[in-house]
């Protein structure tokens, strides 16, 4: 049977030693006779497991103890609406900067509960660079700056973290967080899907500054707020379980290969060669300005779009799945998170090699 690399853009691709720890666990986990799936949140086997997946993020993205580590539901789409609710209590402006498709659909739904103020866009140049921080046009009265670190469509993402100067910066970090190290301490909410480099779909991490925590408007129901599960160890209602256990093995995994500096070696390992076959190729071109190209999310198209569903059929027979680009956009996508293997990318490249022999 062919190796399966799976370039989804989420759900994504697991590491293969967790899915081997989940096979074990999964009928009698630590030897209680029930999965993780059937146990108590709020018995004492379930807690210590949510505690250590908590220690381990802190531990790995050095988050101090001036940050609340929340484990919600919804994903990362619900903070496009907590977000605002929780921190634009004091002030009705906010700064958004849109960049691509997630951003956008943050804005929107910042816009019914906020006063959102557009501080950049990247719709001319179709989304295919970062507006230059120097031509930002940011609200002196804004309660925060929200931007999306990673448009897993568009293929673009932040090298650099902006300086928003004194205001609380908001990050969508759904496709990058534990890609790399992160100085969190330049946030003041950092929020993530994870479905990308976590875990499976159905939980979020949110990272949030204690002192944001408490200024949501008052009108916003409880189970909204970043208080309440502050305050509960993220067990306002019951949470997703078997999410939590797998998020909590995968930031285990993360250490056991040496942590995010190891993790982000491999990750741009990754990235360089991926761009790098397409670069010296006539026959394949990704249109990201490069001092803003992802590590995670790669898109290309072909010099002629009639072989794209050839391209989409024998990469697929080839065991590399899941490469369509993104509806809105067409062409191909090849997601490349932590999880991806280096040898996912190789075989990527041999066959993308041959086939253009094949057909250029």
């Amino acid at each position: 049977m062919l190796p399966i690399f799976n370039f989804s853009a989420g759900p994504a691709v697991l590491p293969y030693a967790v899915l081997e720890q989940i096979k074990r666990d999964v009928p009698s986990w630590q030897n209680s006779g029930m999965s993780v799936m059937e146990v108590s949140h709020r018995g004492k086997d379930f807690m210590a497991a949510a505690a250590q997946a908590e220690a381990d993020v802190r531990d790995l993205l050095q988050i101090s103890d001036d940050y609340s580590v929340l484990f919600l539901q919804g994903g990362a789409t619900l903070q496009f609406a907590m977000v605002p609710l929780n921190l634009a209590g004091q002030s009705d402006v906010a700064d958004y900067v849109l960049t691509g498709s997630w951003s956008k659909k943050a804005i929107a739904d910042a816009r019914p509960l906020c006063s959102v103020n557009v501080a950049a866009d990247g719709t001319d140049g179709h989304f295919t660079a970062i507006p230059e921080r120097s031509q930002w046009s940011m609200s002196d009265s804004a309660a925060y700056v929200h931007v999306t670190t990673n448009e897993t469509i568009a293929g673009v993402e932040y090298q650099e973290i902006p300086d928003v100067g004194s205001k609380p910066l908001v990050a969508d970090m759904s496709s990058t967080i534990l890609s790399r190290p992160l100085d969190v301490s330049r946030f003041g909410v950092i929020y993530a899907g994870a479905q990308k480099n976590i875990g499976p779909a159905g939980i979020t991490l949110v990272i949030v500054r204690k002192d944001l925590i408490g200024m949501h408007r008052k009108s916003a129901p409880r189970i909204l707020t970043y208080e309440a599960f502050a305050t509960s160890d993220s067990m306002t209602n019951t949470p997703p379980t078997f999410a939590w256990y797998v998020a909590g093995l995968v930031f285990s995994h993360l250490k056991s290969l040496g942590g995010l500096e190891a993790v982000a070696k491999i990750n741009k390992r990754k990235a360089e060669k991926l761009y790098a076959a397409i670069d010296v190729s006539d026959f394949y071109s990704n249109p990201v300005d490069e001092n803003c190209r992802s590590r995670m999310n790669v898109p290309f198209v072909l010099s002629d779009p009639a072989l794209d569903g050839r391209f989409l059929a024998e990469s697929d027979a080839a065991g590399l799945k899941n490469l369509k680009g993104h509806r809105s956009v067409g062409g191909m996508r090849a997601s490349i998170y932590n999880a991806m293997p280096e040898e996912g990318v190789d075989a990527l490249i041999s066959f993308m090699q041959e086939f253009e022999k094949q057909n250029g």
